[in-house]
């Protein structure tokens, strides 16, 4: 797999029925080792181990209704009270972030008004925080720790 803009870890890779599988500590189970689901691997653990995010607060394949569509959000965080506070959206490396990112990840947020975005593909991410009362938003230069929320 690719080298990501992420710190490095030792994640649980094994193969299965022929097909590359890694583990993945949120869900607790083994699945399929795609570019995409290596990026939210490495994504969840820098959150956990850099950024002090608690992995019992981290959901992965969110499920959200959608205009009578069923949709899911990559990764979301939670606050203690189970409220969702940040959505992420991962995209292969070899994906461009582009608006219609952005547009996928703000229908997800119809449903869930987090007051941050996240959007990476491992290479480049981009954070942005919602002001609800003034009904804007502005660009992050980081990702913020779990006790900035």
């Amino acid at each position: 797999m690719l080298t990501l803009n992420l710190p490095g870890f030792a994640p649980k890779v094994t193969e299965k029925d022929g097909k590359r599988t890694i583990f993945d500590p949120v869900r607790r189970k083994y699945v399929a080792l795609t570019p995409e689901e290596w990026v939210r691997q490495h994504f969840v653990n820098y959150l956990i181990s850099f950024k002090n995010y608690p992995k019992e607060l981290l959901a992965n394949e969110v499920l959200v209704k959608l205009n009578g569509t069923s949709k899911r959000c990559d990764t979301v965080a939670y606050n203690r009270f189970l409220a969702p506070l940040v959505i992420v959206e991962y995209k292969a490396p070899t994906v461009s972030i582009t608006n219609a990112v952005f547009d996928q990840i703000a229908r997800y947020n119809m449903v869930l008004h987090v007051e941050y975005l996240i959007v990476s593909n491992g290479l480049n991410h981009y954070c942005c925080k919602i002001d609800y009362n003034n009904q804007t938003y502005v660009f992050l230069n980081g990702i913020p720790g779990y006790d900035e929320l």
